[in-house]
């Protein structure tokens, strides 16, 4: 396959895992975690093709799927942040229940064709030489998505409330002296979470690959969103690499798949879950005394590449992610 038009399906691809990502890194760096992820990507897929279907309009597909998104979230934020229970437990409830209410709700509009997000180029960057056509001939949503990507990072990183955001997720009682009322700003921000994974979920639907039905290709991209925001360290521009490169597994199996028919067809779609888990392996490992002790073993030079790559490799969470806050 042509290196551009690689990059061209994966940018196009992208968007549901990229905003599922980024939705997950807001709210983990606010200290709570949404486990219900990978149910409610299927749920706003559904709702939104439904509702976009309805209407005759992709965005008020896309609005509903934010809106069911962030309802999801709400109810972990409720439970946790006013409750005081587990976040870990609701949240794996919640995406079996979403789950099956994805199904339930959408059988009767399985296999029906809807409208869908349409390509978009941008006149004049679309004649750029080689990043014309990989860049600005895309639809409105790979050009949202990219914006996010650095949106969220400058936020984040770059303002007054995107360090009180990390403040939240690593020291809820200084951010709370400080002046914080930091169960609302977790609340505010949980709900900011699930609108972007709801966006996420209407990409697929709407985008994607338009319609419903069952199976579903977005089956599991929660749980691997979950991962990479590991993988990137809790940081947006490193997560979402990380979700470019999970497309780009994808993309490259569906390639070999062709160049391969004699192999079962059963195992080209499973081949990027193994390899981001291996990933996420060497994101974690670096630490450990055995790994210590094997790189111990190898040439010095060997070591000191393979010490230093580790340690780039190497995250840590919020300090205080998933922990309960309360006043004193």
């Amino acid at each position: 396959m042509d290196l551009s038009i690689l990059i061209t399906s994966v940018l196009a691809a992208s968007p549901p895992i990229v905003f599922a990502v980024l939705g997950e890194t807001i709210t983990e760096k606010a200290g709570v975690i949404n486990l219900s992820i990978d149910g409610s990507m299927l749920l706003t897929a559904m709702i939104g093709f439904v509702v976009a279907l309805k209407t005759n309009s992709v965005f008020a597909g896309f609005m509903a799927a934010m809106i069911v998104g962030s309802l999801v979230v709400s109810i972990i934020a409720f439970v946790s942040l006013t409750l005081h229970q587990p976040q870990v437990a609701t949240g794996f409830v919640l995406t079996l229940l979403c789950r099956d209410l994805a199904y339930v709700f959408g059988n009767p509009y399985a296999h029906i064709p809807g409208p869908q997000v349409v390509p978009t180029p941008i006149p004049g960057l679309v004649d750029l030489p080689v990043i014309g056509v990989i860049l600005f001939d895309q639809n409105p949503i790979v050009y949202l998505s990219l914006l996010a990507v650095f949106g969220v990072w400058a936020y984040m990183f770059k303002t007054q409330p995107g360090l009180k955001l990390q403040g939240l997720g690593e020291r809820p009682r200084a951010a709370f002296v400080r002046g914080v009322n930091v169960t609302l700003m977790r609340y505010i921000y949980t709900l900011v979470g699930g609108a972007f994974v709801g966006l996420g979920g209407a990409a697929f639907s709407l985008m994607v690959k338009p319609g419903w039905g069952r199976p579903y290709g977005i089956e599991g991209t929660g749980w691997i969103a979950l991962a990479i925001v590991i993988f990137g360290g809790w940081k947006p521009i490193r997560a979402a690499l990380g979700a470019y490169f999970f497309v780009t597994l994808q993309t490259a199996v569906n390639t070999l798949h062709g160049a391969m028919p004699n192999v079962p067809t059963q195992i080209f779609p499973t081949l990027p879950f193994p390899l981001m888990i291996l990933s996420l392996l060497l994101v974690t490992i670096g630490n450990t005394e055995w790994m210590n002790q094997t790189l111990s073993l190898l040439p010095k030079r060997v070591q000191r590449f393979l010490i230093r790559t580790l340690k780039t490799l190497q995250t840590s969470p919020p300090a205080s992610l998933g922990t309960i806050f309360k006043k004193e």
